[in-house]
């Protein structure tokens, strides 16, 4: 039988795999400025954007870039990575 814990993992292990495909889909787009999804790979790409961005526009908010010389670092994408990362740890003992 499944717990509420359990389920709240699970989720938030999709959430943590979809944080991933999108890390890999940006580089993908960051190395090879003319790919663009075609096909199945345009809905993938789709879902993982339309379930990733909201929560990292909301850290963004608090997470400044770190600025490094001429370039400035975002946050955001860690910070969430490893809160999810954090979450499921406390969930999972429910």
């Amino acid at each position: 039988m499944f717990s509420v814990g359990s389920l709240l993992a699970s989720i938030l292990q999709i959430f943590l795999f979809a944080l991933l495909g999108r890390l890999i889909f940006d580089y993908v787009q960051m190395f090879s400025k003319t790919w663009r999804p075609r096909g199945p790979i345009l809905y993938l790409v789709e879902a993982i954007y339309t379930v990733t961005d909201k929560p990292m526009k909301f850290v963004s908010r608090f997470v400044p870039p770190l600025r490094l010389g001429g370039i400035s670092l975002d946050l955001s994408f860690i910070v969430l990575f490893f809160g999810t990362q954090l979450l499921m740890g406390l969930v999972r003992n429910f």
